[in-house]
């Protein structure tokens, strides 16, 4: 094969032999200032002669050439030429035989194809960083060349195939992937730990939450969520959200999570819990800011009580079908500092469901906030069932995926509407206390009457009537009107409360052998399975205990 031919039309040849042409036919200009710039030796009088680069020929050039060449021609591919360095990595090629045959490297790179479309089009084409068989890694660009004078169509077509051995960059860049992927699996692994492993599940409320990681190209994010039973039927549900992305964000979450559990204990109202958390957000790291929603269900009321920092709008679904969302009040993220929290309120009656998410799940860079909480409204509005077929079909009806580029969390609460035998299990019963050291016989007396009345058996009737006369008796002599009994049973446990209008919150303590008081609370902590106490929002106090139900009550 006569390699002069081939590289008379190599790119950009034949426009320099224009160029050389051109300035032999026209005599140098030397008063214009101008140099001739195939003439470099004309620079300076009596130095040594510099070739130009059009002097230089073709093939010696590709001969040194570090990189990989070959030159095949024709609709079959035949090999026209192969460099030295193509020669060292792949062997000896014999010249005129088919590409196919002779240079299967090519054939298991799958460069083929890419041959074809290149002789077809005219256009160079360039694949990245193939592993080719020899264990290198090369970045192959194939360039159309013209044989002779180019009139003769694909047959007188060639393509020059130029090999870049990349492999430093290839195992560089594998190596940060493999970091990187470590770094997620790590993140991801931290993130699922912190979360709940397991719902709490409260008696009037049926909950379920899903968690989904960023794909594989994002890094795992701080999304965390959480169900939390306050006692006396109340339910804490949170859902939260740190900026930023990595293993930082996903301890941060943990310490929110873990401190949101604390504050719940002390069952204080939503817009306090956040208040308290604002503060130690900034502790924890002041460059580092978070959305929270805090909520809590007391299912005496028959709504939520809630407060936002930041974060998206709680979604409630009635039993028509109709959606509400929950707007007001909202304060700025947790970890800014400087702002005074409030709480707000959205029905929840029997046969609602509520969603709270966090953003990955509404926002897209496409579309408008707004759009996505619109569409995820409509996606409620349809949705029925169990909660976590309701969750699942949120997520879907988002277009979540495995390579979805944000995290998602999603927690779905429904309050049902229990009829028949189911909704015998659920009673409430309350007595206004009037007068005064009168009210603490009425109050023993309807205890006995309702509990008689729910069928409890003597042994738990008993300590029910012990447990309300103690804690009436606490009431009258510390508290202030009004007060109120609320008697709740479930189908796992039964509820005594007493409200009244004084907010000194009452507190175990050890009672002397001598002392006339400071032993009702003692007792109602011993016979009963929880009690507790909080500061009701009207002002007063609420103090509460249960009692487990034997399994034959719950059924």
């Amino acid at each position: 094969m006569n390699f002069t031919r081939w590289s008379a039309r190599l790119p950009g040849t034949q426009r320099r032999a224009a160029a050389r042409t051109e300035q032999t036919a026209s005599p140098d200009r030397r008063g214009d200032g101008s140099v001739p710039a195939a003439r470099a030796e004309h620079l300076t009088d009596g130095a040594p002669s510099v070739p130009a680069v059009d002097d230089l020929r073709v093939r010696e050039v590709l001969d040194r050439a570090p990189s990989l060449v070959a030159l095949v021609h024709g609709p079959e591919h035949r090999i026209a030429y192969v460099n030295d360095a193509y020669t060292s990595a792949f062997g000896i090629r014999p010249l005129g035989e088919r590409a196919r045959e002779a240079l299967p490297e090519l054939d298991a790179l799958g460069l083929f194809p890419l041959l074809d479309q290149v002789q077809r089009s005219g256009k160079p084409r360039t694949v990245k960083s193939r592993k080719a068989p020899d264990g290198r890694s090369y970045t192959f660009t194939c360039t159309p060349v013209a044989q002779g004078d180019g009139k003769g169509g694909s047959d007188g077509r060639g393509v020059l195939v130029f090999a870049t051995d990349v492999t430093d960059h290839a195992e560089a860049a594998e190596r940060l992937r493999a970091s990187e992927r470590r770094q997620r699996e790590t993140a991801v692994t931290l993130q699922r730990s912190l979360l709940p492993q397991e719902l709490e599940q409260p008696d009037d409320l049926r909950i379920a939450a899903t968690y989904h990681p960023g794909g594989t190209e994002a890094a795992v994010g701080g999304d965390w969520y959480d169900v939390i039973t306050l006692g006396g039927g109340r339910t804490a549900l949170v859902i939260g959200d740190v900026m930023g992305r990595g293993v930082r964000a996903a301890a941060v979450m943990g310490q929110l999570r873990t401190a949101v559990r604390a504050y719940a204990r002390l069952d204080l109202p939503p817009h306090e819990v956040l208040q308290l958390l604002d503060g130690l957000a900034a502790e924890i790291d002041a460059n580092q800011i978070a959305t929270c929603a805090y909520a809590i269900h007391d299912p005496n009321e028959g709504k939520l009580i809630y407060s936002s920092a930041g974060h998206l709008p709680i979604l409630v679904r009635d039993e028509n079908g109709t959606v509400l969302r929950a707007e007001e009040p909202t304060g700025p993220p947790l970890g800014t500092g400087g702002w005074m929290h409030a709480s707000g309120s959205i029905p929840l009656a029997p046969g609602s469901t509520a969603v709270l998410y966090t953003d990955g799940l509404v926002e897209r860079r496409d579309a408008d906030l707004d759009e996505g909480i619109a569409a995820l409204e409509r996606a409620l509005a349809g949705a029925t069932g169990t909660p976590q077929v309701v969750c699942d079909r949120l997520v879907r009806s988002a277009g979540v995926t495995p390579d979805h580029d944000d995290d998602v969390a999603v927690l779905v609460l429904q309050h049902p509407a229990r009829t028949g035998a189911d909704g015998e299990l659920f009673r409430n019963a309350a007595l206004e206390l009037l007068g005064g050291v009168e009210a603490a016989p009425r109050a023993r007396a309807f205890a006995s009457g309702v509990l008689t009345s729910w069928r409890f058996p003597p042994d738990l009737h008993d300590l029910g009537v012990l447990a309300t006369s103690e804690l009436v008796a606490n009431s009258l002599q510390h508290g202030t009107p009004p007060m109120r009994l609320r008697l709740r049973r479930t189908d796992r446990r039964l509820i005594i409360e007493v409200t009244d209008g004084d907010d000194h919150l009452p507190r175990r303590r050890r009672a002397e052998p001598g002392d006339e008081s400071g032993r009702g609370i003692a007792i109602v902590a011993t016979i009963a399975s929880n009690w507790g106490c909080r500061r009701t929002p009207g002002g007063g106090k609420a103090v509460w205990c249960e009692f487990a139900l034997p399994r034959t009550q719950t059924t």
